[in-house]
Parts: C-alpha cells; sequence; structure tokens
C-alpha cells in the first residue's frame, strides 16, 4: 500500500436499414448472452436505465471513460453479474485506445528496464488474444532486429530469446515460431529496402499486431451483451457525494444537451490521460499521478518499404517500428513529454520536429530512404504513463516511465486506474474490478461475488471466425466479392461479417465500394451506426473504418458518400448532414 491510498501492482432510428433491426441471438455462443448491438435504439435505452437510478436503487458499478480499460472493466463487471454503466466523452477509443502502434505484444524494451513480470504478464495476454478472445483482430507478424555491430547479435538474440520464453511459461497459447539469428545477407533477402551497408545481421521474432479501435469497439458490444449499459458523448461534470463517500455522478449528454444524475455503489475511473481530473473532482489537493507521454506515426505506401518483415530497431532514446498495415507501413513512434502545444489532449499533433525524427530514425536502416512526400497522413497519441512519484512539476522523463498500472482510491466509493499499456487492458480492467468489488462486499449482498472470468469470453467476432477463415473463398463467392476483399472484411468484422452481408443483401447498391481508394463498403458504414456505435462521420471513417489516414484527402470523398447513409441511419436533416459534413472537413483541415 503506498500513499494516498494508492495499491501499486507490480505489476427505430435506423430508418428503412434493416441491419439495425438483426437479431443477435441467432449468431451468438454461451458468452454472447444478449443483445450486442451499439446503436441509436440501445443507446435511448441505456439513457433510460441511467437515468432512472436513485439513491435507493442505484447501479453497482458505473465506469468513466470507453477506451480499452473502461470498456473490459464494463466487460468484467457485467460478467460477475453486477449492473454496470460506462459513460464515454466522446467516442469509444476515441482517445490514446486508437492511436496506438497497434500491437499486442510484452514490449521488448522492457526486459531492459528489467520489467520482467510486465512482460510476461503481456505476452500472456497477447496468447489470450490470438487464440481465444479476438483471433479476428490479433495476428502473428514477423519481426527483424537489424544490428549494426557483429557483437551485438549474440547479446540482442539472447534478449529476444527471453522474450520468447516468457511467452511460453504459464502462458496460454498465441505461441510464435522460435527467433532465429540471421546473417546480413539473410536479413537482405527477406528486407530488400534493408540498407545492410550499416547492419552486421539481425534476428528474427514474432509478435502481434491488434486493430486497436475495432478491438475496443467489440469489447464494448460483448459487455453490452452481457448487459451493461453503454453511453458516448455523455460526460461526466461532477460527482455525486454523501458526506464523504462517492455515490455517483452527475453527466452532460451533448447529444441530448441535457444533464442528468447516474447513482451507484461505485463508481471506476478508467480516464486514461484524462485521470488526474478526474480525481481532482474529489480531491482538488490530490498530486497529479499521470504523465502524458506522446507517440507520433507516419503513415506511407506499401510500396514505399519493400519488406516481408516488420521491423523494430533502438533509437537513442527508445524504439522505432516499421509496421505493415494492409496497403500502407506505419512509422513510429515519438516518445515525448505532452505539452499544449502539441495540440489539445483529445486531439494531438505531430510536430514538423515529429515528422523529422521519425524519418530519420527510419532512413538509418533503409537503403531507399523515405521522404516528406512518401508521408499518406501521420497520427498522434498520448501514453497515460505513472509517474513513480507525484510530482506537480511533472518533470519525469516520459521514456524512464513505467508501464505498470496502479489502483487509486480518492474518495470512499470512487476506485480510479491509472497506467498501463493496452495489451494488458483486461488484466487492468480485472484489477479495477476488484477493488470496486471489495467495496461492494462491505455491502449487505445474500451471494459473494465471482471472480474475473473474461480470460474465458471471446470477443464479438471470434465465435466462428476461424471456421469463416478457411472458407472465406467460398464466402466471397456467395456474396459476389473478391477473395481479398473478403479476407479485408473479416479481419474487421469476425464471424460478424454476416452484419455487412444483410445489409448488402437488403439493399444491393451498398454493396458497392464507398470510394474507389480504399477497400471499404457502404454497408460497413451502416453497420457502423447500427451495431457499433458510430455518433458522426469521424467516428465512421477514423475508427470503425481508417480512411482518413489512408487516402490522399483524409477522407473529404469518403464524407460525402457516407453522409447521406450515416444520416439515413441517424434521422438527421439536410441542415443536419451539411452541418456534419462542414464539421469533418474542418477537423481534417480542409473548407466544407
Amino acid at each position: 500500500m503506498g500513499n494516498n491510498g494508492t495499491t501499486e501492482r507490480d505489476d427505430r432510428s435506423a430508418g428503412d436499414l434493416s441491419a439495425g433491426d438483426l437479431s443477435a441471438g441467432d449468431r451468438k455462443s454461451d458468452a454472447h448472452i444478449g443483445d450486442d448491438r451499439l446503436g441509436p435504439l440501445q443507446r435511448e435505452r441505456a439513457v433510460a436505465a441511467l437515468q432512472a437510478t436513485t439513491a435507493e436503487q442505484p447501479l453497482d458499478i458505473v465506469i468513466i471513460g470507453g477506451g480499452v480499460v473502461g470498456c473490459g472493466a464494463a466487460l468484467d463487471a457485467a460478467a460477475r453479474g453486477l449492473r454496470v454503466g460506462l459513460i464515454e466523452m466522446n467516442d469509444l477509443a476515441a482517445g490514446t485506445s486508437s492511436r496506438s502502434s497497434r500491437l499486442a505484444h510484452g514490449g521488448l524494451r522492457y526486459l531492459e528496464q528489467r520489467e520482467f513480470s510486465l512482460v510476461h504478464e503481456a505476452l500472456t495476454e497477447r496468447g489470450l488474444l490470438l487464440d481465444r478472445l479476438a483471433p479476428h483482430l490479433v495476428r502473428p507478424v514477423p519481426f527483424l532486429f537489424p544490428v549494426e555491430k557483429g557483437w551485438q547479435r549474440p547479446y540482442v538474440a539472447s534478449g529476444i530469446h527471453l522474450y520468447d520464453m516468457l511467452s511460453r511459461v504459464g502462458a496460454y497459447g498465441g505461441s510464435m515460431p522460435r527467433p532465429k539469428s540471421l546473417s546480413r545477407e539473410q536479413a537482405k533477402a527477406l528486407a530488400p529496402d534493408l540498407d545492410t551497408d550499416g547492419v552486421a545481421g539481425a534476428v528474427r521474432f514474432h509478435d502481434a499486431q491488434i486493430d486497436d479501435a475495432r478491438h475496443t469497439v467489440a469489447v464494448a458490444r460483448t459487455a453490452a451483451a452481457r448487459g451493461a449499459f453503454v453511453v458516448t458523448r455523455t460526460k461526466v461534470t461532477s460527482l455525486l457525494r454523501e458526506g464523504d463517500d462517492v455515490v455517483g455522478v452527475r453527466v452532460h449528454d451533448a447529444l441530448a444537451d441535457r444533464d442528468y444524475d447516474i447513482h451507484a455503489r461505485v463508481v471506476v475511473g478508467a480516464a486514461g490521460v484524462w485521470t488526474d481530473d478526474l480525481v481532482h473532482l474529489a480531491d482538488a489537493q490530490a498530486p497529479g499521478r499521470v504523465r502524458q507521454s506522446k507517440g507520433v506515426h507516419l503513415v506511407v505506401p506499401a510500396d514505399a518499404i519493400r519488406s516481408t518483415t516488420a521491423m523494430i530497431a533502438r533509437t537513442p532514446v527508445s524504439v522505432l517500428f516499421l509496421l505493415p498495415w494492409g496497403k500502407f507501413w506505419l512509422v513510429g513512434t515519438t516518445d515525448t513529454p505532452w505539452s499544449s502545444d502539441d495540440g489539445a489532449m483529445d486531439d494531438p499533433h505531430a510536430s514538423e520536429a515529429d515528422i523529422d525524427y521519425l524519418l530519420d530514425q527510419a532512413n538509418r536502416w533503409l537503403a531507399r530512404p523515405l521522404t516528406r512526400e512518401d508521408v499518406v497522413a501521420t497520427y498522434s497519441g498520448l501514453r497515460p504513463l505513472l509517474a513513480e512519484d507525484p510530482d506537480p512539476a511533472g518533470d519525469d522523463a516520459t521514456t524512464t516511465l513505467s508501464r505498470e498500472h496502479a489502483i487509486i482510491r480518492p474518495a470512499p466509493g470512487l476506485v480510479v486506474i491509472a497506467g498501463g499499456k493496452y495489451t494488458t487492458y483486461r488484466v487492468m480492467a480485472a484489477d479495477v474490478v476488484d477493488a470496486a468489488v471489495a467495496q461492494l462486499d462491505s455491502l449487505e449482498r445474500e451471494e459473494p461475488i465471482p471472480e474475473s472470468s473474461t480470460a474465458d469470453i471471446p470477443l464479438i467476432g471470434a465465435d466462428d471466425y476461424v471456421s469463416m477463415w478457411a472458407e472465406r473463398g467460398v464466402l466471397a463467392r456467395e456474396v459476389g466479392l473478391s477473395t481479398e476483399l473478403m479476407e479485408s472484411l473479416l479481419r474487421r468484422h469476425g464471424d460478424r461479417v454476416t452484419e455487412v452481408f444483410e445489409v448488402m443483401r437488403s439493399d444491393p447498391d451498398l454493396a458497392q465500394p464507398l470510394i474507389e481508394a480504399a477497400p471499404y463498403l457502404k454497408a460497413e458504414v451502416v453497420v457502423a451506426v447500427t451495431h457499433q456505435g458510430a455518433c458522426d462521420l469521424d467516428d465512421v471513417l477514423t475508427r470503425r473504418l481508417r480512411v482518413t489516414l489512408e487516402v490522399p484527402d483524409h477522407g473529404e470523398a469518403a464524407a460525402r458518400a457516407a453522409a447521406p447513409i450515416v444520416g439515413m441511419a441517424l434521422g438527421w436533416s439536410p441542415q443536419e448532414m451539411d452541418e456534419q459534413l462542414q464539421r469533418f472537413c474542418a477537423r481534417i483541415g480542409l473548407p466544407g
């Protein structure tokens, strides 16, 4: 037990679009026991349930934050049979959880910091994601770790072999091919654009990639299937108090422009980089615990780097990733303290210095240097890192801060999770719900609350994914799509690709591409709104689909094509549709 009450871990709104009327019942396993759709009708029902809470009939838990940890906590709590609500001020995964390096990994560099338990924990979670929880959204990817000096290869190889061993000892599934040391020539054969003039060899190993935003939405849908009330565009404005106890939250619903109270026995904070703001609602004098570290990524075309494998290399302060992502590469990342000069916390931007730094670091290893003209887009996110010692000055170097997490109890009835990393979201969620359950157990209850069971609950889309992937060619012919497009649909939707098919059958025009420049169907726009909780064009085009990062106009043409579809599903008037287009174009820096 640390200071300040902190426990450290050693770690029918859809109009005529029939997809909105689909029943999940025919597709769910025992893990998916209710309606998992996140759409306008579900939101209305969830809001009504939250508004109906009273001091005498509260929720068991209300969770603040719709990132992966908050959604994971909602699933964990609902799976234990608790009555739980989740509120998010923007969109699901709108913050850090859609702006990561898209890796489900142990964090190879944390071995040098001797955080062995954290690496082992994350690698165990990687295995669960790959084999059980989300095989449609997580997949293995080969990596090269090039070295400049001959003596470095056995040193790096020993570290990567330890990394591999930690992934196997006591871990569930997700086993990868064994690491292998390679000569300069062998490395060049795998990565023709690797500049071998300054490379003595490399080590090949495997890690995993994850579609972070879609994964977070899948966690939220799985929580909804278990009975969680999930509501976005709803911001906490204050805490409800009875004496010193926190007994709920006062919120503002931005879509309805109204305020209401949500009563709960325990309030759980999973606010990521906004953690200190939440804590200060309970205790204005509490020291800051979270430091925001900015991570920037560049998006470049696939033909800009000729390689059959991802690459990871050291930088002067951190690591560099070159990651294949569909028809693109992701080049990242930075690790620098965030300041207001970097833009708002909910939308940080890449500076010219960030872009130059990443290009310089990448070009250390590439025979064909990347240029500014190669950069299709950039994206930036903030990591919520836990400071070792609370310091109002916030001078900690973010590269040295731990990726461990902690439970903070600022006031009775309020439990907050801080720190951590994306891959260990499920462990973090279980820990914060355990802390909430400890408070609930002090109340009179007829039966004990079960322990976490989320390690055994596949996420929405996972149940029949493997068999559908095996039959992807047949599926493609049945619905009139190419096998390549079917593969991308399965990797986005898993077995819930049937939701897309149903929309296509209801209106053949929706089987057409949204725009020719990107591999997304109009039907996916419908599903984003009726099943996946999207409330506007940005939700659809930035997080459910990735159009804004993958086309030169950053999604302008896609927005004009999608607006009538989204507008029909959400009941927008012509004026509202025009306002939404104007807002989206302003966000991407274009005139409406």
